[in-house]
């Protein structure tokens, strides 16, 4: 029996992943937790748009893929990529191959790498700490924004597509991944990594917390999806290269715009408002 046999069984896992989480990272029921989400969404109104705006992010990413099939121009850049690196993720996933290691990361990949960003939003909010939870909001857009761009116009072929001598061992995990899981991301959507970018975005917004145990779980997570992205055969090292400036960039922009450090605030926000931004929140 496969330990992943269909997306409604990650996404059992997912949810359980979650309430662990919260109860591990905040030691308090996770349905109290959720309540405190809910809570803000329909009686704060900037929370509330702040949130949607996410959704509405997430969403695009899923209407690039049609937009994507609709357009004419047909690049690849999977050679040249390939030219630039050579075998070296063929070279990785042997050296690394074993059972136990395939089961680790794609459950990693596919259940952990959702929860990074949902358990943020909940820790985040739970503690009032609005800013990190709007920081979280344009990071997650910063992120969006910036890749669909190149997943649109800079075509690069996932490298157990392009490579004899690599699989996608996360089939040997989630046999049905190419059916239930591909819909949320293109086979070329691969320069850069959102796994990447997203996991090196939330390990450096955790790391502003105050939460210890989440701290060093979001920057374990990103070590080990790093990993997983070489190992399963998915990503290219360009791919993690551009993911990793990508999650730094978006994290640090996501925090000066939260922060309203000066630049930014004379842009986004009237001065009286900025003096009155603590009391509200």
């Amino acid at each position: 029996m496969y330990p992943l046999q269909s997306m409604t069984h990650a996404t059992v896992y997912i949810v359980i992943s979650i309430y662990v989480l919260l109860y591990l990272s905040l030691r308090k029921n996770p349905f109290f937790v959720a309540g405190a989400f809910v809570q803000d969404f329909f009686t704060k109104r900037k929370f509330f748009f702040h949130f949607a705006a996410v959704m509405a992010i997430l969403f695009f990413n899923k209407v690039e893929l049609w937009i994507e099939s609709k357009m004419h121009y047909t690049p690849d850049f999977t050679a040249k990529i390939h030219g630039l690196e050579g075998d070296f993720v063929a070279g990785f996933q042997h050296l690394f191959y074993n059972n136990t290691v395939t089961m680790v990361t794609s459950i990693f990949y596919v259940i952990v790498f959702p929860c990074l960003m949902i358990v943020s939003i909940l820790i985040y909010t739970y503690q009032k700490k609005y800013r990190l939870f709007y920081a979280l909001c344009y990071t997650v857009i910063i992120n969006y924004v910036i890749a669909i761009p190149f997943y649109l116009f800079f075509p690069v072929q996932e490298v157990w597509a392009f490579h004899p001598n690599v699989k996608l061992l996360i089939l040997e995990v989630f046999p049905k991944f190419e059916a239930e899981y591909r819909p949320l991301s293109g086979l070329d959507n691969c320069f850069p990594s959102l796994h990447t970018s997203i996991s090196v975005s939330m390990a450096l917004l955790a790391s502003r917390s105050g939460n210890r145990l989440w701290k060093w779980f979001s920057l374990l997570s990103c070590v080990v999806i790093i990993f997983s992205i070489f190992y399963l055969g998915i990503h290219w090292l360009t791919d993690m290269c551009g993911g990793v400036l990508l999650g730094i960039f978006a994290a640090r922009l996501g925090l000066s715009i939260s922060e309203e450090r000066p630049f930014f605030s004379r842009i986004l926000l009237p001065q009286r408002r900025l003096q009155k931004q603590e009391v509200s929140e």
